[in-house]
């Protein structure tokens, strides 16, 4: 076999390979994508958690309030809070000796309103 041949063969094979790893990491990317966007609808498919992001677009809130509004105890409150703040949805700031807590994503609020447009439109 010529040696151009042989070389264009071996350069083919290094682009292939080089487009076949490019192609993976591609893959691997949009895998891990999913899996953070999967997580984070996980910690909103949750009655309680959703009606805390509710509560917390209309304004900040502290546990005991969400506790008092909720009708449920703080410490269930507050296992809701920490999946929420895993996922990097709510955020809190330490006023005084109070703990109030924020929508820190945005995409929790457009995803609590495409909700609740949904079943407002009957759908």
């Amino acid at each position: 076999m010529p040696f151009i041949l042989k070389a264009f063969k071996k350069t083919h094979n290094i682009k292939k390979l080089v487009y076949n790893i490019f192609i993976m990491s591609i893959e691997v990317e949009k895998e891990e994508t999913l899996i953070d966007v999967a997580e984070f609808l996980k910690a909103l498919g949750h009655p309680v958690r959703l009606r805390i992001v509710e509560l917390l677009i209309e304004h900040k809130q502290c546990v005991k309030n969400l506790g008092d509004v909720l009708g449920i105890p703080q410490p269930n409150i507050s296992q809701h809070l920490a999946i929420l703040r895993s996922k990097g949805i709510v955020g809190w700031k330490r006023e005084g000796s109070i703990i109030c807590y924020f929508i820190k994503d945005k995409r929790a609020t457009e995803v609590y309103n495409l909700l609740f447009k949904e079943v407002q439109d009957g759908k």
